[in-house]
């Protein structure tokens, strides 16, 4: 908005200066030399100012045209309603009328805008707190207020702006506004069409005639821009299925007289559907033709589509930038046969000269550290051109999951035809985030977890996460932070430090709760070190060591298994695991993917200590873009232990299953072994040594939001289970559900609600239909 407001900055001054210079004779007075100057009239402008800005100095010889000088130049100051020159004897009086200075800027009755963007804008304009009042600016302000507003269809918003005189010679200014309410769109026509229905076309569009969801995406509301671009839409439409000649001849905008609803006609011209004859190649292709013919995307004797050959040419411009042909130019020159409907192309290029790139630069990172996008790029200063490792740059970027956008244009260096500079332009999202995750069951109500994490601490890249758990069966309090770039080279390092305490996940003996204090519980505490070394552009190799001991705490109901392993080894149990692991991430967005794949692998092997054991677990996540708007995702996860030396697998090493992140529908790590107490009662959940996880994810824009991937809705199928060391894997042991859910990125981070269906599960199985988590991924 404060784009609009400073079209109209500065001119009142010159037109005041240009009247007053006319009435100048007025005050003409007979030349004489002066021996001094007297300033009377002033009240806040310091006597210095008035000097300073004269052109007239003691000594000097007055005379009219000097003297008109110097009113001008005074009222140019902005600072005086008023000004004129008297002459007393030899003494030069300059008798000033001060404008009178605002003291405040109020704004009453908006709510369409927030309050402190109109006062910024206000002040960028010169109506500000201080500042000499300028009417003329007050009521070029208040017009373009109202401009704004009907900017946001809201044709009926009334402004009066108010002066309000105060002590000292100040005002306060009020603008008081009346919005009403904002005109909405009630019709849609479009005219001239034959070849598709009105209301396929109008599906094409973003702006609607309102639907439920209109109060969170606007469509109903008119605006010039939104409508050009819905144009734009049908014209791509049209040229996407042989419309070669389609064309908008017109667009009324029709208001009511009470300025609440507007009717939208669009006229168009289809014109003939044409078929592409042939395609063919003229220019200098580096003696690569073959290469680029492969990369031809219009096919002849398919209909003429306008986006294939746009991507053929991008494709033939990204192509020349693989070679550092930075400025090739492709031109595709259609052969139109008229009387058969028919067209030929001629793909013609010239790859110009080879550029190299002078300078990087960096836009809209406020918090975020140059350096920090920087070392991500591949494509390097006073380097040739490379379109591929630009590309990648900005992948990688992206990836780190601090930008909303990421967006890198090419700059022609003026003066230098070999040189170009890249501007990476970025959107920051917010880094800090609070993890809250909940459920809803028939014997627990809700469920809460909690944390907080820092991905980009201070804008430096590093990360820092505080996970404090403080439900009644897991209380948790993790510490943990990673510096990706620990080393010049890449190599990351992360160092964890943990309390971890569990209980029975919910217990329910007969009917009756029992007290959690009273139940057995496992104390562990450790600590960890790792470090990852980039192999390649996307895979990264990890390395570490930790310490833990794990304490099984004695208390009423605990498992036979438990009893069994202290028995046998103690209460107590230390471990010096080594890990291992290795990822590979190729999807294009960390934030909302829409392709790629995602993989890791980790591997525990505890060496020494009391518990000896090795535990590995794969994940696997792909992500196939069905069109712009739709995504399928599929998410697999392998896990599996096995105790060493004789020993079984430590029982509190166990993986787990059921609820988010598994197979939603049931209770949070509720699937798998259970055990039996010593006291004869069955329940507890145990996890299992070996884990099993399957998800696939049906991913769309959500109702009435178009195509934004901020909001999205999901269909999806679990499938899963965990099973114990000593157990097969089995297909009818495991458990699956199917249910609907919402993704939203919200300002606390990622936000999943996923209502499930078990279709598949044993009366023995606590179900939990209604979830939610922020921050976490499937």
């Amino acid at each position: 908005m404060n784009q609009h407001f400073k079209r109209f900055g500065a001119r009142t001054a010159t037109a005041a200066a240009a009247l007053l210079c006319l009435a100048q004779a007025a005050w003409a007075l007979a030349p004489f030399k002066v021996q001094d100057i007297r300033v009377e009239g002033l009240q806040r402008v310091e006597a210095g100012t008035i000097f300073a800005s004269m052109p007239l100095r003691v000594g000097e010889q007055y005379d009219d045209e000097k003297g008109a000088a110097a009113i001008r130049s005074l009222f140019a100051l902005g600072l005086f309603k008023d000004v004129r020159l008297e002459a007393d004897g030899d003494v030069l009086v300059v008798v000033v009328e001060e404008r009178p200075s605002i003291a405040d800027v109020n704004f009453v009755g908006t709510k369409e805008f927030d309050k402190d963007t109109l006062v910024k804008a206000m002040r960028d304009v010169g109506l500000a707190e201080g500042r000499p009042f300028d009417k003329a600016l007050a009521d070029r302000a208040e017009q373009e207020l109202k401009r704004q507003y009907i900017n946001r269809s809201l044709y009926g918003a009334d402004v009066v702006t108010t002066v309000t005189p105060i002590e000292r010679n100040r005002v306060n200014l009020t603008f008081s506004v009346t919005e009403g309410e904002p005109a909405k769109i009630s019709e849609i026509h479009v005219v001239g069409n034959k070849a598709f229905s009105e209301s396929t076309l109008k599906k094409q569009l973003d702006l609607d005639t309102g639907g439920w969801m209109s109060w969170y995406t606007k469509s109903d509301r008119y605006a010039r821009s939104k409508l050009n671009a819905d144009l734009e839409t049908l014209r791509s439409y049209y040229l996407q299925r042989g419309y070669l000649d389609f064309r908008i001849d017109s667009t009324q905008v029709a208001i009511s007289p009470d300025k609440e609803k507007i009717t939208l006609t669009i006229n168009v011209h289809e014109g003939e559907r044409f078929v592409v004859s042939g395609v063919s190649l003229e220019g200098n292709y580096l003696n690569r033709d073959d290469e680029f013919k492969s990369l031809v995307k219009v096919r002849p004797g398919e209909p003429y589509n306008a986006d294939l050959v746009t991507e053929t040419t991008k494709a033939f411009s990204d192509h020349f930038g693989n070679f550092g042909y930075a400025f090739a130019r492709v031109e595709a020159v259609p052969e139109v046969d008229r009387e058969n409907n028919r067209v030929h192309f001629v793909l013609r290029a010239d790859p110009s000269r080879r550029a190299y790139v002078r300078r990087i630069n960096v836009s809209g990172n406020e918090r975020t550290r140059d350096e920090v996008l920087r070392r991500e790029f591949r494509q390097y200063e006073s380097s040739w051109y490379d379109g591929d490792k630009i590309k990648l740059s900005r992948d990688r970027v992206d990836r780190l999951g601090y930008f909303t956008e990421v967006d890198v244009e090419t700059q022609e260096v003026p003066g230098s035809p070999d040189q170009v500079d890249l501007v990476v332009n970025v959107k920051e999202k917010p880094t800090g985030s609070i993890q809250l995750g909940a459920g809803f069951s028939s014997a627990e109500k809700v469920t809460l977890s909690f944390g907080i994490k820092q991905e980009n601490v201070f804008g430096s890249g590093n990360y820092l996460g505080l996970d404090v758990n403080t439900s009644k069966y897991n209380r948790n309090l993790v510490v943990s932070t990673t510096d990706p770039y620990f080393t010049q080279d890449g190599i990351s390092r992360t160092v964890d430090l943990y309390y971890r305490t569990s209980r029975p996940y919910s217990y329910y003996y007969d009917g009756v709760s029992v007290d959690t204090d009273d139940l057995y519980k496992i104390v562990s505490k450790g600590a960890s070190i790792k470090f990852g070394v980039p192999f390649s552009e996307i895979d990264t190799v990890f390395f570490g060591v930790g310490f833990e001991q794990t304490t099984i705490k004695d208390g009423l109901y605990m498992p036979v298994e438990y009893q069994s392993y202290i028995n046998q080894f103690g209460a107590t149990s230390n471990a010096i695991p080594l890990t291992v692991g290795w990822s590979r991430d190729s999807r294009d967005s960390a934030l909302a993917p829409n392709s790629g794949r995602y993989q890791r692998f980790n591997a525990d092997w505890s060496a020494a200590g009391d518990a000896r054991y090795i535990r590995g677990n794969y994940q696997i996540q792909q992500y196939v873009p069905l069109s712009k708007s739709f995504t399928f995702a599929f998410n697999g996860e392998l896990g599996w232990g096995k105790g060493l030396n004789g020993r079984p697998f430590p029982l509190f090493k166990n993986f787990y299953s059921g609820g988010l992140g598994s197979v939603r529908g049931f209770d949070q790590g509720s699937l798998g072994p259970r055990g039996q107490s010593v006291n004869g009662y069955d329940g507890t959940y145990l996890g299992g040594a070996k884990k099993l996880t399957l998800n696939a994810e049906f991913i769309a824009p959500f109702p009435g939001a178009g195509n934004d991937k901020t909001l999205r809705w999901f269909t999806f199928v679990d499938v899963g289970n965990v099973f114990g060391e000593n157990e097969k894997f089995t297909a009818s042991d495991l458990r699956a559900s199917a249910g609907i859910g919402l993704s939203w990125i919200s300002p606390l981070g990622p936000l999943r609600l996923a209502w499930a269906n078990p279709i598949r599960k044993k009366p023995e199985d606590r179900l939990q239909k209604i979830q939610f988590q922020i921050g976490t991924s499937f």
